[in-house]
This record gives structure tokens, sequence and C-alpha cells, in this order.
């Protein structure tokens, strides 16, 4: 008898932080795990899967990954969309790790094997101002990054997207009923940023790859200003400079600057991503393997980048799970085009929620030789964090009015 789903359940816990995670179980007795946290709105997720999406999935052929997929995106009448791709992406890392699990292998076995040894990684160096930031590279630098990225503070300004005042770290989602309001200003921003980045870049020579988030704030005439003015501090990309929703933006960019860009977290389709590759206005496609549909899905993102000579460098923050990470550094191993991957880490108590094969040393993530996805999930550690409310902030302008956080 063919293996069928019997099961597909739906945990929230908040080990630190606020997590999604889909367990799917067949008749043979086989588990996979997928990841649907989507911050601030987990329980939005957790509801279109329980109420919505697990009923589908009893009885159906698990081995029968993309059709799946088509049946959970196409069978609906209402499609795209956060929760809706970030329901449907669970449900494909949860089939590929049942897959991998079935027949004894890692997921980039059945991706088509490696096309490189290990992944070449970033992470986040915050500082509120010069000598902070850099003591905060210096110390990326020494747990064995080669990229990083760095985020500085602003004069004027009490808080600014990357950086607390006074905190060593940073996590921009705050625990409670309302988010965060946090005061932006543009102009100083522009002001100040490009001699930090050249204070970067000059203490740390030309081999670290450095990376800047401009988070959305900068309309297209702002952007090309500020990559233009960063060419000489040699970007390995500016994130996000514009609003992503306005695709033509970047073409303006794109004809005032060489300053490779990167934009693409907040995608969720191919559609999203579709004129930002075909038309070469972006370096990098930043789309994150949950919130983007799953490895199923993604990996066609990725294909027609390859085609347009687009690299891949996944959203990767602590705020989606282990689970995701593992999919993003297995879809990477097989992935031609990839560039790099964003990893935060996580704490100590996140790794023993959510036990992992990959790992990282030396600047570099390798996903392991465990079947599946290689993670593995502490229901009964989990169930001692419940969920508490927590979103990320909101940002208004020094007149009051609203902007992009």
């Amino acid at each position: 008898m063919t293996d069928r789903i019997v099961s597909a359940e739906v945990i929230v816990c908040s080990p630190t932080r606020n997590f999604v995670t889909l367990k799917v179980t067949t008749t043979d007795g086989v588990v996979g795990y997928g990841d649907a946290t989507l911050n601030g709105r987990e329980l939005a997720v957790a509801s279109y899967l329980r109420d919505h999406v697990a009923p589908l999935l009893l009885g159906r052929d698990p081995a029968r990954i993309e059709d799946t997929w088509q049946y959970l995106y196409r069978g609906v009448y209402w499609r795209r969309g956060p929760v809706t791709m970030s329901a449907i992406g669970a449900v494909d890392l949860a089939l590929w790790d049942i897959k991998g699990k079935t027949l004894g292998q890692p997921v980039y076995q059945l991706l088509g094997g490696a096309v490189r040894d290990r992944i070449l990684s970033y992470t986040h160096a915050t500082g509120w101002d010069v000598p902070q930031l850099l003591d905060s590279v210096d110390q990326r630098r020494e747990q064995g990054f080669r990229a990083v990225r760095a985020q500085s503070g602003v004069p004027g300004l009490e808080s600014v997207y990357g950086v607390h005042k006074g905190a060593a770290g940073y996590e921009p989602a705050g625990r409670g009923a309302h988010p965060v309001e946090e005061v932006w200003d543009t102009d100083a921003y522009l002001n100040h940023v490009p001699g930090v980045l050249t204070a970067v870049r000059e203490h740390v020579g030309s081999e670290l790859k450095l990376l800047h988030d401009a988070h959305h704030r900068l309309t297209p005439q702002q952007a090309a200003r500020l990559g233009k003015s960063l060419e000489a501090v040699d970007l390995f990309w500016l994130e996000d400079v514009t609003p992503a929703e306005d695709q033509h933006a970047l073409r303006l960019v794109r004809n005032h600057t060489t300053t490779p860009l990167a934009i693409g977290e907040v995608f969720n389709t191919i559609w999203d991503c579709q004129q930002l590759i075909s038309e070469n206005l972006i370096d990098f496609i930043r789309v994150a393997i949950a919130h983007a549909g799953g490895i199923s899905h993604v990996r066609k993102i990725f294909a027609l980048a390859e085609i347009h000579q687009v690299r891949c460098g996944p959203h990767g923050p602590s705020d989606v799970s282990p689970i995701t990470m593992a999919a993003s550094v297995h879809l990477g191993m097989s992935t031609p085009n990839f560039g790099i991957q964003e990893f935060m880490g996580y704490g100590p108590l996140v790794d023993e929620v959510f036990p992992h094969a990959w790992s990282f040393a030396d600047g570099y993530l390798t996903p392991g030789e465990a079947p599946g996805l290689g993670v593995d999930f502490d229901e009964a550690l989990a169930s001692q964090y419940p969920y508490e409310p927590a979103y990320l902030p909101v940002a208004r302008r020094l007149d009051g009015s609203m902007t992009d956080w």
C-alpha cells in the first residue's frame, strides 16, 4: 500500500522568540518538519495551516511533493501573499524532509547533489557609533566570518534599523501587544552612512566582504545617490534600497550606480521577482525559503536567476527557524548561482529545541549528511515556552507621518 499522510500538526512555541512548526506524519511512521514562522503574524499562518491546509493533507501521498504544491497553490482561488506562501512553504519543507528520510539521503542529494563543498555566509555587525561598529566587525571576524553586514546608529536619532543604542546585539521584534514606534530621518542617514562604511572598509582592508541594508527606506533618487557614494567602498551588496513593491524603481538606481543591489526578502513568488531578474535590475535575489513556498518554488526562482546571471542570497534571520536554515543550506549546496547565505545564528535554547545537522565553521555553512533536512524538534521542551505576542517596529518621519520600517 502506498504511504499516506495520517496527521499534520501545527505547533507554536517561543523559546526566546516565536516559531511555527508543522509536523507531518505518514502511515510508515516517517515524520517531516516544516517551518511556517512569519515574524509578527505567526498566529495567522498557524491558523491557515491548522484550519485550512492540514485537513487537505490527510490521505495524500507524501512522495508527490510537486503535485501537493500545485494543489495547495492552484487549488485555492486566493493565491500568493506571505501567509499563504509561508503555509505552503511549511508543507513543502516537511515533504522534502520525509522524502529524504524515506530514501536515506540528505535533501541536497535529491536536488542533484552538491555543486560546492560549503556555503559562504555572512552575519551582522552593529554599533551605535563607529568605534563600537569596528569592535563588532572585529568580533565577527574572530568568529570566522569572511562577510559582514555593517549597520550603525545615526546622529540625532534614538533608534535605527539594525542597531539598538547601548545593546550588544540586535533583536527587532519587541514583546508586547503593540509594535514599537521608531522615528526616522532619511537625510540624516544619507549624510552619515557613507562615512561610516568608508571607515569600516579602511579598517578591514579589501579582503572582508562588506554588506549594508537600507531596509526599504529610500526613494529611487535617494537610493541612486547612496549607491553612487558607496562605489569606492566596494560593497558586496547594498540591500533593500527602496520598497520592494515598486519594481520600476530599481531601474533608476541601476542606471546611476555600479554598487551591487540585493532585494527580495519580502517576496513570496516568482512573479514578485520576475521583472527584477529578467531585466537585470538586481544582482542578488533574497527570498526566504519558507516565505516563498518552500524548496519546490524557490528552486524555480533560483533557476530563473541563473539564466540572467543573478545570484542567490536567501534571507536568513533568526526569525525563521533552524528548519528553514537547513532548507537554505541544502538548496544552496545544489544551486550553481548561489552567492551567500545570511546567518544570524541562534541561541542555545533554540538549538536545543531544534537540534540540527547543519553547522557553521570558518565563515561557511555545511548541511551535514543526515537524511532529509537534518533537523529534529523537541516537542516536550518546546511546550515549556508558549507563544508570546511580539511585533516588528513601525517607523514615522520627523513630522509624524508613517514611513517604511
